[in-house]
């Protein structure tokens, strides 16, 4: 690590990248969705069935279907990243969305508020708490399943993994595992950092059963 530190600085730099854009553009489109589902309940099933249903598809699987469209560049990583992080951030506003106290809404309405600006002003800031739980478990999710993803051309810390297990090379495969757990390990603290900091003091004492619920 200490000979070869630039490249594992750069490669470090591809794996945290997967990721972040993997987490932005499941949360562009995931929040969306969990709004919408909130709002039409008959679609609760089916969405939270083909949400956890790209949980279950292994992930070497899933990069093969990928690169039929996109072939091996960053954006087959980057792609099956993003289906691995829509389930928790879609179930997690859903469940803040649908957790908030209706009689909040109920006197938003009497204020004389439309319904996007109960849900912009009352019903997400009141749900944040809840869906910073599914952003940094579909954090924690891209960080730790973005090594594999060097076998679709992504780059990142996975390449020197799996070059390590093809030479038998401890230390190579060390130079990328001990980077990419530190990486998620910083993600998981990190946002439950700023999870803490955005509860309001009377929720943190039932934030651990909100926590379950959002599961």
């Amino acid at each position: 690590m200490i000979h070869h530190a630039d490249r594992i600085m750069q490669m470090t730099g591809e794996h945290l990248q997967l990721a972040l854009f993997a987490v932005l553009y499941a949360l562009l489109a995931g929040v969306p969705i969990g709004i919408l589902i909130s709002r039409h309940k008959r679609l609760v099933g089916p969405v939270l069935w083909v949400v956890n249903a790209f949980q279950t598809i292994p992930a070497l699987a899933f990069i093969g279907f990928a690169m039929i469209f996109l072939g091996l560049t960053p954006a087959t990583g980057i792609t099956v990243l993003f289906f691995y992080c829509l389930m928790p951030i879609v179930r997690s506003t859903y469940t803040g969305i649908t957790s908030v106290d209706p009689a909040m809404i109920e006197a938003a309405e009497g204020m004389g508020m439309t319904r996007w600006q109960t849900l912009r002003m009352v019903q997400l800031p009141l749900a944040l708490t809840i869906m910073l739980v599914g952003i940094r478990l579909a954090t924690v999710i891209a960080v730790g399943s973005a090594s594999i993803m060097s076998l679709a051309g992504a780059g990142g810390l996975g390449q020197l993994i799996f070059a390590g297990i093809d030479r038998v090379q401890t230390r190579m495969i060390l130079a990328g595992a001990l980077p990419a757990a530190l990486l998620a390990i910083a993600a998981e603290f990190g946002i439950g950092a700023l999870e803490r900091m955005l509860t309001p003091r009377g929720l943190r004492a039932v934030k651990p059963t909100l926590r379950r619920e959002s599961v």
